[in-house]
Parts: C-alpha cells; sequence; structure tokens
C-alpha cells in the first residue's frame, strides 16, 4: 500500500504541470478581488442585487465574481468600482518575498 499519494505530493505534481502556477495566481488573484468587491459592497448596506443593478450587471454574475469563480476583466472592474463611487487603482508592487 505505499502507492497512495498524500496531498503535498498530489499539489507538488499539479502545481508542476505546465500552466498550473499561472492558473492557481489567476484564481487567487480572482479571489481576493471578490472578496474586496463583497467587503466593500456590504460596507454600504448593498444586496448583491443592488450592486447588479448599479453596476449593469445581474446579481448571478456579482456572486459569481463575489466567490472568485470568473477572473474579472478591467471594464468590468471600473463599472463596479463606479457603482461603489470608488476608484479604480491597478498598480504594480515587489513581491513580498523579493529581498
Amino acid at each position: 500500500m505505499s502507492d497512495r499519494v498524500d496531498w503535498n505530493d498530489l499539489r507538488d505534481r499539479r502545481m508542476a504541470e505546465p500552466g498550473a502556477a499561472e492558473t492557481y495566481e489567476a484564481t487567487r488573484i480572482a479571489f481576493e478581488l471578490g472578496q474586496e468587491i463583497r467587503h466593500l459592497r456590504e460596507r454600504n448596506g448593498w444586496s448583491q442585487t443592488q450592486l447588479a443593478g448599479a453596476a449593469g450587471m445581474t446579481q448571478s454574475a456579482v456572486a459569481r465574481f463575489e466567490a472568485g469563480g470568473t477572473v474579472p476583466t478591467l471594464p468590468v472592474l471600473e463599472r463596479l468600482a463606479r457603482a461603489l463611487d470608488m476608484r479604480l487603482d491597478v498598480k504594480f508592487a515587489p513581491n513580498a518575498d523579493a529581498a
């Protein structure tokens, strides 16, 4: 039974596959953006339906976005920012692990 694979081994194998690191990073970004939009929406006391209406989107699109299920385009981020009375600020920052 030494053929069993634990989670760490499986993750390492998957991450070594071509494109896996890029996909993982895109998923992380989508998740973080979705969490930030949810935070801003809740801070305003809005429902997903209210944000969707203000941004010209559907409630289901807002729900998918907040859950990290989609990687948004810049125009979608701009519409959400305007709806939330915010300014979209896209910038580059050094890696946290850079010495």
